[in-house]
């Protein structure tokens, strides 16, 4: 009598027809068509950056518009603004959205279709600029602070939620535009850049934040100042909120001085866009100044033909070197991105499913 043979358990293919699932840049998309989308995105999003973009060389202004896409996206998912523009504020869902936004951004990181095409142009960029899944983390992160409900205690804490939402996008981009990963230096810079433009939007939004139930400014700035916290936008405060968005755009001021310098590193074209958005950013600045407690019954902006001012202004001063401040910007890179780590992930990268729905 045969005795039974034991039970092994078969793969479900012969295994020369298993595979693993191939990377597919830009979720297999054409990359033609993730730079179309994506320059609608930008073009759409912000009309400043989209303007200095045109002055990169090709390579580089499609890769900033492939970068720009995911932020801008990422920032729409995380407030909840659904296909038609609508913005849904303190919703339940805020926390399943950030779960969403890291799930798409680790397939697209991966090589793998993600069905959104602002996540697959992530996919796209990542590779050719060589970013990170630190890079990205980091901003994911600040989006995690708001969806929590956070609040800025200290300058310091300004300055870290500042590097998550901006600072480290500095950095993306000055990846984008070739800067080694090893020249710290130039990334640093490029951080200040990016800290630089968040604090001017900061000090131009703070009524709109404070529709959404959200406030920036550091809660011991506000005490310094006998404002109740959430009561700042009341007119009885308005002349006392003037001095802290003074300081919020002296911060920014000396970022900014700090980027200027470190531009002569960049090639011209480079160069000069970096110039002209900052030329556009600091004119906003001095705007707010100038406006004092009006500054926030509308909106700040700079109109489309005194940006060309500004553009033409940077062409001159690409030919030039700015002064290296002194002394330099008192937060520094180095130190933000030690806070950032200490301080631990907002929200760890989930083992779920990714969730039908995003928005």
């Amino acid at each position: 009598m045969k005795r039974p043979r034991p039970f092994r358990p078969r793969p479900l293919a012969p295994s020369q027809f298993v595979r693993n699932t191939p990377r597919q840049v830009g979720g297999g998309r054409d990359r033609d068509e993730l730079v179309t989308l994506a320059r609608q995105s930008i073009s759409q999003g912000s009309r400043s950056f989209a303007l200095a973009t045109r002055l990169l060389d090709k390579p580089t202004r499609e890769k900033a518009w492939l970068l720009y896409a995911w932020c801008r996206r990422c920032d729409d998912i995380a407030d909840g603004h659904d296909r038609s523009g609508t913005l849904k504020l303190n919703d339940a869902d805020a926390q399943h959205r950030i779960e969403a936004i890291r799930v798409l951004t680790r397939r697209a990181l991966e090589g793998q279709p993600t069905a959104e095409v602002a996540f697959d142009a992530l996919g796209q960029v990542a590779v050719e600029a060589r970013l990170s899944e630190e890079m990205t983390g980091d901003v994911i992160d600040g989006f995690a602070l708001d969806a929590a409900g956070w609040r800025p205690r200290t300058e310091a804490d300004l300055m870290r939620y500042g590097f998550h939402v901006a600072g480290q996008v500095g950095v993306m981009m000055a990846r984008v535009m070739g800067i080694p990963a090893d020249d710290h230096e130039a990334l640093d810079r490029a951080c200040d850049l990016g800290l630089a433009f968040q604090l001017v939007n900061i000090a131009r939004d703070l009524c709109e934040d404070d529709v959404a139930g959200r406030c920036y400014l550091p809660l011991e700035w506000l005490a310094e100042a006998d404002i109740p916290p959430g009561e700042h936008m009341k007119p009885q405060y308005r002349q006392a909120l003037v001095p802290l968005v003074g300081r919020l755009l002296d911060l920014a001021d000396a970022h900014q001085a700090a980027a200027r310098w470190a531009a002569r590193r960049l090639p011209f074209r480079q160069r000069w866009a970096v110039l002209a958005a900052a030329n556009i950013y600091a004119a906003i600045g001095r705007k707010l100044r100038a406006l004092g407690p009006a500054a926030w019954d509308h909106r700040v902006r700079v109109g489309y033909f005194a940006k060309l001012k500004f553009v033409w202004q940077a062409f001159g001063e690409a030919f030039r070197t700015a002064p290296e401040p002194d002394p330099m910007p008192r937060w520094t890179r180095g130190e933000l991105m030690a806070m950032a780590r200490m301080a631990g992930p907002i929200a760890p990268m989930p083992t779920t499913p990714l969730p039908d729905e995003v928005v």
